[in-house]
Parts: structure tokens; sequence; C-alpha cells
């Protein structure tokens, strides 16, 4: 911009103004190196002339370009750092109506004209890059009480019509932004403001203001900006419970309402059709992170017919029961139970509980396991859903079995290692070994919840050498049992006929039947026996002197402890072998 044009913004000519912004924002749109404007101080003197014409009521036809050109120069974290524009902040917060005055709170911001919406849109856009780029911006906006304005709006949506979307959407960022870069910010919304229970009912009603229900099917219609805006109030949630503040008596009471509303959003977008509905399940699988693993319970629900279908199905028994002959003991009169896993009021049911819910959890792993992305971006996508998993398998016995279905069913065919296959079994036993701690951890803790923490069903499921480093952090190489009382005592047998048959062949350290393989030693004689043998040992002892290998033994307390010599190993071998009869 030369200096006559400037000279024009300054004089406030409205002849020129439009065209002389409009030249501006469309050459600079994607402006972000400021370099030329610190000459001569020409960021700072199109600031000052920008605000002068934003200052001026009279000018309000051209205030959405003045606003874009703002937004622009936000951009610019030096010019930012470097010049005084707290009362240009101010008059921001007037244009957004988040400067606490009061004026806008009878506003039913439905009814806004089409430019006076265009205006706050534009304001709060370039209040996002402010609160991003500049601390004294994010300290003066929350001073001027633009955090308590926000959350007005968020209580009001109940009570008028939505007001437009753009506008929500942008609220939404501006919140985002305040809780995630201020500590004080989350600890004022969660405390003061009761920011959770407004965000938590928001979200509810947007969700049945989406879905239309006929007599036969339950249609949702969302815009991808009501998308965004749904994902932008997720990561306030997760930003705010990241670190609760509340007693332990609210936040369960909060996260029990909260759980059962992300229980209906995963149901509503659990198809994950497009790539905004799985990024609105991202989120919500991140935010349930966060909840506490006792209200995790209302992702399943009773089914709503379950008690009907257990009355027509202990008639049906009655029904079908031959009467006895005389004389019978009354006893032998008595219908048969009904086995409670047979009991089914839908196709979601599980133990009379609705899981869809956790399906939709199951889905997004398999999703997530599908995709062929990088190491690093896996973790990031997997690790929220593996430890929502692993929360809901340790908190109810219903949730576990369910999970332990989907996941760990009975085994039948053993003919191949545990590691290799497309099921979810598979992918978790492959992630055992992974040089990624996480993926690896989470994996190996949520199988073992599935095994109720026994050895032995662990090995059955993914073999030793692959669950060995659980078992050596949790001190369980020796295969003992861990005593809890964490899971129920009742336990059905899953070993299916065909595992029974095969078990005999079954090599525990692969966890599959290994094939017939020809003797090594066959043909040698006993003087080349012990040749190889001695052969074997000086080359574990190379290696242990190479510092390449560190041989060890399990202590008391099932922990490898290091040896000093290879020849070591061989002193405790009587007693495990004898251990090993003991426990076989």
């Amino acid at each position: 911009m030369d200096a006559e044009q400037l000279k024009r913004l300054e004089n406030k000519e409205t002849a020129y103004i439009a065209d002389i912004l409009s030249e501006f924002n469309t050459k600079n749109a994607n402006l972000l190196v400021f370099d030329s404007f610190h000459a001569n101080n020409q960021w700072y003197a199109l600031w000052l002339a920008i605000f002068g014409i934003l200052d001026d009521a009279t000018l309000a036809a051209l205030h959405t370009q003045c606003l874009n050109t703002v937004r622009i120069l936000t951009r610019d974290e030096f010019s930012l750092e470097t010049h005084f524009i707290e009362p240009d902040v101010n008059t921001l917060l007037s244009l957004a109506r988040l400067d606490g005055s009061g004026d806008d709170q009878d506003l039913d911001l439905s009814q806004l004209a089409e430019p006076q919406a265009a205006i706050m849109t534009e304001t709060l856009k370039c209040l996002c890059n402010l609160v991003y780029q500049n601390e004294q911006c994010r300290r003066q906006c929350l001073r001027q009480h633009a955090l308590d304005s926000v959350v007005k709006r968020l209580g009001n949506v109940s009570t008028m019509h939505s007001y437009p979307s753009t506008l929500e959407y942008h609220d939404m960022k501006l919140l985002f932004l305040l809780t995630a870069l201020d500590p004080s910010a989350r600890t004022r919304l969660q405390i003061d403001l009761n920011g959770m229970t407004y965000m938590t009912k928001w979200l509810d009603d947007k969700l049945t203001d989406g879905t239309t229900t006929t007599t036969t099917t339950t249609t949702t219609c969302f815009t991808d900006e009501q998308l965004n805006t749904i994902i932008e109030l997720l990561k306030v949630m997760f930003t705010v419970t990241s670190t609760p503040d509340k007693s332990p008596n609210e936040s369960e009471i909060q996260s029990l309402h909260l759980t059962g509303v992300l229980r209906e959003l995963l149901l509503r977008f659990g198809s994950l059709a497009t790539e905004r509905e799985r990024a609105v399940v991202t989120h919500a699988i991140n935010l349930l992170t966060n909840i506490t693993s006792s209200c995790l319970v209302e992702l399943t629900v009773k089914c709503s017919n379950a008690e009907t279908e257990t009355e027509q199905a202990t008639a049906e028994t009655e029904t079908d029961v031959p009467q006895p002959a005389e004389g019978a003991e009354a006893a032998s009169a008595a219908p048969a139970p009904v086995a409670q896993s047979t009991l089914k009021c839908c196709a979601q049911c599980y133990e009379r509980r609705n899981v869809r819910g956790l399906g939709v959890l199951l889905d997004f792993l398999r999703a997530g396991l599908n995709q062929k992305d990088n190491q690093a971006s896996s973790a990031e996508l997997l690790s929220p859903v593996l430890t929502v998993l692993v929360k809901c398998a340790r908190s109810d016995r219903v949730m576990r079995h369910y999970l332990r279905q989907e996941i760990l069913p009975p085994l039948k065919d053993v003919s191949q290692r545990p590691e290799i296959g497309n099921e979810l079994r598979n992918h978790l036993c492959r992630f055992l070994t992974l040089p990624a701690m996480i993926l690896r951890d989470l994996s190996a803790e949520l199988l073992f919840v599935l095994c109720k923490e026994d050895v032995g069903r662990m090995i059955k499921y993914t073999g030793y050498g692959n669950a060995a480093g659980l078992f050596a952090k949790r001190g369980v190489l020796d295969c003992r049992r861990i005593e809890t009382t964490e899971y129920s005592s009742d336990s059905e047998d899953s070993d299916t006929e065909e595992y029974k048959q095969q078990q005999q062949s079954f090599n525990p350290v692969l966890g599959c039947v290994e094939q017939p393989k020809r003797n090594p030693l066959e043909g040698m004689s006993e003087e080349q026996k012990e040749y190889e043998a001695l052969q074997l040992v000086n080359l574990l002892d190379k290696l242990h002197q190479d510092g390449i290998v560190q041989p060890a033994l399990i202590d008391k307390d099932g922990k490898a402890q290091p040896v000093g010599h290879i020849l070591q190993l061989r002193d405790g071998l009587p007693q495990q072998q004898l251990d090993q009869k003991r426990k076989s």
C-alpha cells in the first residue's frame, strides 16, 4: 500500500476506501511474512487508520472490509508485541458483543441482519488471531469478560432460536483458544461459570435438533459448519476436563450426564461416513478418556424390551415343560432357567444391555487399524480409543464380557501365530512387540484385562513370546497367578472342541500349533552333541561379554535378575523344572 492510499484511509475519504481495502485484502489474503510492513512503521499506521474507520458508526457499511484487513494484520506477531493496541482490542470486543457491557443481553442473535452478523463473524476471526498470537490480548479479553459473554450466549441457545452457524462456530473457536492457552480460563469456566453444564446441554440440544425421527427411521442431518462447531465444543470440553477442579461428587454427576450425551453422539455419527463425522467421533473419544471409569457404564443402556423378552421367554419355557407324573417331586416341575446370554431384544443387545456404543468404538478401532499411516499418526489416532476400551473393560463386567467376545473370541484355528491375520486380536498382538511404548502398553493392558489378568489365558491368546514384556513388567515371568478381587469369579469355559483337539500340540511360546520339525541332533554322536553344546555356551558368553545380551534368572518376585556368568543359568534349572511340573 502506497503513501497516498494510506493518507486517504486516514482522512476517511469514503469514495476510495472500499477500492483500496478490496485491493489490499485480495493481494495479501495469504500473507504470513510482514517484513515489508515494518519499514517506516507502515503496519501501525495502517492499523490506526483502519480502527479510525471502525470507530466511526457512520461508516458501518465499510466495517466488514476493514475487519478483513485487521484479520490479515493480526497474523504479524512481532507488530502485536511491539505496539500498544489495548483500545483497539476493546473496539473489537464491542463489535463482537463480548465486552460484557450488558447491552447485548436482550439481543436475539437469530434475528441479526446479515451485515451485522458478517461484522460480528469477522470480528471474532480477528479476536481468535489475537488470542492465539499475543498473551496480553488474551489477558485483556479475559479481563473484559469475553469468556463470560460467550458462555451466556451458550446458555441462551435453549431459550432462543439458534444464531447463525458461522457466528456459533467462531464463538466456540474463541472459547477453545482462551481455555487451551490460559489455565485460569479453564478454572473459571468450570467452577465460576458452570460451563460444563451449559456445554453438555448445548451438545444434547444440537443432537436433538439435528435428528429427524419418523415411525420407521431416524435421520441425522448436520451441515459441515454444524459438525465443525460440535468439534470445537468437544475440544473445549476436553481441555476443561483434563484438569478437573470440581469436587468428586459434582464431577461424577456431570460425567454421568456427559457420557450419556457422548453415547448419543457416537450412535449418530458411528457410521464414519465422512471425514467430518470421523473427526467428531475422534474428538468424542478423546473426551471420553477424561471421564471417570465408573461413569463409562453410561455407554451402555438397559434394553427397553429386555424385561418383556425375559417374561416371554420364561412363559414359553413353562409352556413347553411336560407335566410330571403323579407323585413326582415338585422340583421336577420347575421350568429350566433361561440363560441370560441368550436373551436378545435387538441386534445390539448383549446380556440385556444395548452395547451399540461400544460397537462404534470397536468399529473406529478397526478403521484406524486398517489405515496404512505412519507409526506416529497411528499412535495418536489409536491410543485414545484403546485407553477408553481399557477403562470400560475394567469398570464393568458386561462391557468386559462383550469386548472379550469381540476381541478374544473362543479359539478355533490355532495353526497360525496370534500376530498373523487381520482380526482385532491379531492387530493387538502385533502391537505387543512394537517399539512405540504407548500402543504397546495399552494393547497389552487391554488384552490382559480381557483375560481377567490370568497369565495362562493370556499365553493362550497371545503366546508367551509376545506377552513376555508385559509379564516382566508385572513380575509374572514365572507364570504365577495374580491375586485380585477386581473381577467376578464366574468364568465360562472358552475352550472350543477344535482347540481341545489341538491342545497337546499347542506351543505356548509361539501361541499356535507348531509343525513337526526334524531334530537337528539326529545322526550326531554324543561327542558331537557335547561339542555343539560347548560352542553354544561360548557364543552366548561372547554375546554376554560384548554387552549384546544380559542373561538373567527369575527371582522370587517373578522378575528377571541378571547373572554374572552364563553357566549360572544351569544352577537353578532343576528347581525350575520341578516347579514347572508342579504347575502342569
